[in-house]
């Protein structure tokens, strides 16, 4: 029987996907389950696995081409399985010193940034290596020696020998064309600065009584929920109260209309290897702390792996980014377009602060809010920013939301 591999349902915002790497051939033997090749879009990279054992008989899209929903890329022969999985008495091939591993164009992506050599990795079924091979291979990799992959071959550079001269280093470049991903980050930044009237606003909260609290019941917490207490959790919820009480803040614009939403689903910007993604908690007014914090997780862990769905990144009426995960003391976010607003978090660093009339030292965050200025006045958004502090600053007012 014959068995078509379709290109998946895409959402609606997405138009087509690219097509990757196959990392099967025709006429090589397929199970089910197994990654036939990566599909990248706008916004995620979606794996296609073969839906039935069999022989791949035919492909009928390359590497780099475009397809549309339901589109087919392959047909397996199921038929033929027991015939391309039947010993063959053949010439055994000659052993290779070194066979070259499967890689995912991700994990040679991230072999290649910290300079590993590929045949050094630990390999699974079918010789494949995951990023999780590769990062519990860097968290034993001898620091005597370099490796790097060149051009798909991989070699060992020693480090010089005491008195040896050393040549300059040669001058090189490499042109690498933007994923999709990249691109399409690119077009909405330069959209968003063309297309709203940006300001930004700046504040500092003292996190002393979150961190006090967090601290006071972190292990509690971690033991009744199954999940650590952070802080993303405090913001998200602060954030919410704040959006209650400014609605225009959670508003976009829609041609000459200003659309209001009566829910609150909230973006947190994610750091992954393709770059920055947005996954979207949904209805935050109705998670507990817990949830939040539980969500945030699963989200940011889908992120780092490439697994989020399109459904996951999609909508969101407001955003929270945070630049102190890499050490960023101020900056000035751009807003996620038709999103009016993001908050932007930054590195908490003890600084001296006038409290009671003396100079005390506290742990400090600056956090910056911008905001489509067409329909968000300046009185809206300082109000919403110092709401936010009053509330970090005072935790008990989110849980008794006022």
């Amino acid at each position: 029987m014959l068995v078509e591999v379709k290109v998946p349902v895409l959402a609606e915002s997405v138009a087509d996907a690219t097509l990757m790497e196959w990392q099967k051939q025709p006429g090589e033997r397929v199970l089910r389950g197994d990654r036939l090749i990566d599909l990248e879009t706008d916004k995620v990279t979606l794996e296609l696995a073969a839906p039935e054992d069999g022989v791949l008989k035919e492909v009928r899209k390359k590497s780099g081409e475009s397809a549309i929903s339901n589109e087919i890329l392959a047909v397996i022969d199921t038929e033929a399985a027991a015939t391309a999985s039947a010993p063959v008495a053949a010439e055994p091939a000659p052993r290779r010193e070194a066979a070259e591993p499967k890689l995912s164009p991700a994990v040679r992506k991230l072999a290649a940034e910290h300079a590993v050599d590929a045949t050094r990795l630990p390999t699974g079924r079918e010789g494949r290596v995951t990023k999780a091979d590769v990062v519990e291979y860097l968290k034993h990799a001898p620091a005597a020696s370099s490796l790097t992959l060149t051009n798909g071959e991989s070699s060992q550079i020693l480090p010089p020998m005491v008195g040896e001269p050393q040549s300059a280093p040669a001058r090189s470049e490499q042109r690498v064309p933007m994923s999709r991903l990249r691109r399409r980050a690119a077009e909405r930044l330069l959209a968003a600065q063309r297309d709203n009237a940006i300001l930004t606003t700046f504040n500092d909260i003292n996190m002393q009584p979150v961190m006090s609290l967090r601290e006071r019941y972190r292990d509690a917490f971690e033991r009744t929920h199954g999940v650590k207490l952070g802080f993303m959790g405090f913001f998200l919820k602060a954030a919410m109260e704040a959006l209650k009480k400014f609605p225009v803040v959670n508003a976009s614009v829609d041609g000459d209309d200003i659309l209001y939403h009566n829910y609150f689903d909230i973006g947190v910007a994610v750091s992954a290897p393709r770059g920055l993604v947005v996954p979207v908690l949904r209805d935050v007014e109705h998670l507990s702390l817990a949830e939040v914090e539980r969500q945030v997780r699963g989200l940011s862990e889908k992120a780092r792996a490439n697994t989020l769905s399109i459904e996951e990144l999609s909508g969101g009426t407001f955003t929270i980014t945070n630049g102190g995960v890499f050490g960023s003391l101020m900056s000035t976010p751009i807003i996620n377009p038709p999103q009016s607003a993001i908050l932007g978090m930054h590195k908490t660093q003890e600084r001296p602060i006038a409290e009671h009339g003396q100079v005390v030292i506290r742990p400090m965050m600056y956090v910056a809010l911008s905001y489509d200025h067409r329909i968000i006045d300046g009185r809206e958004a300082v109000q919403f920013l110092v709401h936010v502090k009053e509330l970090l600053e005072d935790p008990a007012r989110i849980l008794l939301q006022i």
